[in-house]
């Protein structure tokens, strides 16, 4: 018998990558803190909050096979999370305009009592950004709900010159690296 998978996380873009590839699922949301800490890297970051989500999600259905995402982008090394309001979108935007930023997706799988976890880098480089265009987007209401405040598949598409690395990782779900996961099943530590 196939083991359940569950995908803890509410996105509706990791859940459509998913389906895209084909996996049946069911979604279950873990509540837990995803305030960056001071001083912590985006690395640190995305590897905690992704495995906080897993954890909590893996506690309820230990039967089941559990992932779980976080996204972050960063410039100068600050963390750009989901925008507060227009003027904190803007702030991010300014940093981003006519610059190359990082994502960074972890994913983290628990099965069995078993955790893998893969940290996944993207660079994407912006073109200089209008007032004109910043505000029209934040108008849209695309941007509020996004770490960085934009979705490289919605229309700020048209602000990205070039990518280096993977598209669905900036989407918020680096598939090759999830499905390496689960071929990595086997050979996993105990968790903690």
């Amino acid at each position: 018998m196939a083991r359940r998978i569950i995908l803890a996380s509410q996105s509706p873009r990791r859940k459509a990558l998913l389906q895209q590839i084909g996996l049946t699922f069911d979604v279950v949301a873990a509540d837990i803190d995803e305030a960056v800490q001071v001083n912590e890297p985006a690395d640190a970051y995305v590897l905690r909050v992704a495995r906080d989500k897993a954890l909590t999600v893996a506690r309820q259905y230990p039967d089941a096979i559990v992932i779980a995402a976080d996204t972050t982008v960063s410039i100068d090394d600050q963390i750009l999370t989901k925008p507060l309001d227009l003027q904190d979108a803007i702030r991010m935007w300014r940093l981003l305009s006519g610059r190359t930023h990082t994502v960074k997706t972890t994913v983290v799988m628990c099965c069995s009592n078993k955790i893998w976890h893969d940290t996944v880098t993207t660079q994407v480089d912006f073109k200089d950004l209008t007032d004109t265009e910043m505000f029209a987007y934040w108008q849209t209401g695309e941007p509020q709900d996004k770490a960085g405040g934009y979705a490289i598949q919605g229309r700020a598409a048209a602000w990205v010159k070039r990518i280096e690395g993977s598209y669905s990782n900036v989407v918020g779900l680096p598939l090759y690296e999830t499905l390496q996961l689960f071929a990595q099943a086997q050979h996993a530590p105990t968790l903690n």
